[in-house]
């Protein structure tokens, strides 16, 4: 376990991008489908049980929430997107916030994107990549619940999101991730570590 992330704590919410910190230092975004797992991944990655909530009901997460690792570097979970017992009107709310983040966030210096292993690529998972392809922005994505699938299926589905990010975004890497069996952390906070540094 990095060291570094057990020192992240909470920092703010914010309800718009008005209400964030100063946008200075590095940011490095979670993002995902409501069920996707990313509150836990968030507390895994820390080594903390309860740094970000996590909810038997998807959808709970609303807000802008930003996590500070120290003075320069901030984790940030994003709103959650495609739970289909939120209203029309709040899943445009919430797009347009995760839109504005993402399109005006100068110090963001890339996105994890949080899917569910079993059903990868939906249509909300490919319009987060084309964004950032459209901007420019480095995503590494987690395949979450990797303890659902064997070895074998689990390998095959990695290939197949693989094979496909060399059509939808050339910055984009993936990955296989379990909060439950902590399976996959070092080979996120390498990531980190490496967007944290500067480096692509």
């Amino acid at each position: 376990m990095n060291p570094r992330y057990r020192r992240t704590v909470f920092l703010t919410s914010a309800a718009k991008l008005a209400q964030a910190p100063p946008d200075e230092g590095y940011e490095i975004a979670f993002a995902g489908r409501s069920n996707a797992g990313k509150s836990s991944a968030l507390n895994i990655l820390c080594d903390q049980r309860s740094l970000a909530r996590t909810s038997k009901t998807p959808g709970r997460t609303q807000l802008l929430n930003f996590f500070a690792v120290d003075d320069e570097r901030r984790l940030v979970d994003l709103p959650g997107y495609g739970y289909a017992k939120v209203s029309e009107g709040v899943k445009r709310e919430w797009q347009g916030l995760l839109a504005n983040y993402l399109e005006q966030r100068e110090c963001l210096r890339g996105l994890l994107l949080l899917m569910d292993i079993r059903h990868p690529m939906k249509d909300y998972d490919q319009q987060m990549l084309h964004w950032a392809a459209q901007i420019g922005l480095p995503v590494h994505i987690l395949l979450t619940k990797a303890d659902k699938l064997k070895r074998g299926p689990a390998t095959n589905m990695l290939l197949g999101v693989r094979a496909r990010l060399h059509t939808l975004h050339p910055q984009c890497s993936a990955q296989t991730f379990s909060s439950l069996k902590k399976t996959g952390i070092g080979e996120v906070h390498d990531q980190l570590d490496a967007w944290f540094a500067g480096d692509d």
